[in-house]
């Protein structure tokens, strides 16, 4: 085990370096695929991946979905509305809240960048050899099961 590595809830990691290697392969691909297809801050990405899991919101919902300040929000929501790509409506509920929703060009925008992101990381599955990509396909269940857990 790696000098002063965490132990987290009484439980030492199995294989620290493991752990470590895995996040920053993890990490960098991920921000390789963000920044290739950078057309929509991550924020503002997230912004627009929340309303269409989760529906109309208010902006202070979003905020604390989001984990940012309501002023934080107030400017990703205006750069959003700016580019056309959610709804402003009076909330039914309470005539003097604004409830956000996607529009049809941000619809069409997760679906774009999303395809974007897929694609690129097909090419990049493609430049392996056909036994990396078996022991990815082997290791997805895996990754998934670190995803979905239940104690973050």
């Amino acid at each position: 085990m790696l000098a002063g590595t965490p132990i987290v809830d009484g439980v030492a990691p199995v294989d620290a370096m493991l752990a470590t290697r895995l996040r920053l392969a993890i990490g960098r691909l991920n921000r390789r695929i963000r920044l290739a297809t950078n057309d929509i801050p991550p924020l503002q990405f997230s912004t627009l991946a929340t309303l269409e899991e989760h529906g109309p919101q208010r902006s202070g919902e979003l905020a604390m979905r989001e984990a940012v300040s309501a002023p934080t929000m107030t400017r990703v929501l205006s750069c959003l509305a700016e580019r056309g790509l959610i709804d402003r409506r009076a909330d039914p509920a309470d005539a003097r809240s604004v409830r956000v929703s996607l529009s049809d060009e941000g619809i069409a925008a997760l679906v774009r960048i999303r395809s974007e992101r897929v694609a690129l990381l097909g090419v990049r599955l493609g430049r392996l050899t056909r036994e990396q990509r078996a022991a990815l396909e082997a290791a997805v269940p895996a990754l998934e099961s670190l995803v979905s857990a239940d104690d973050w």
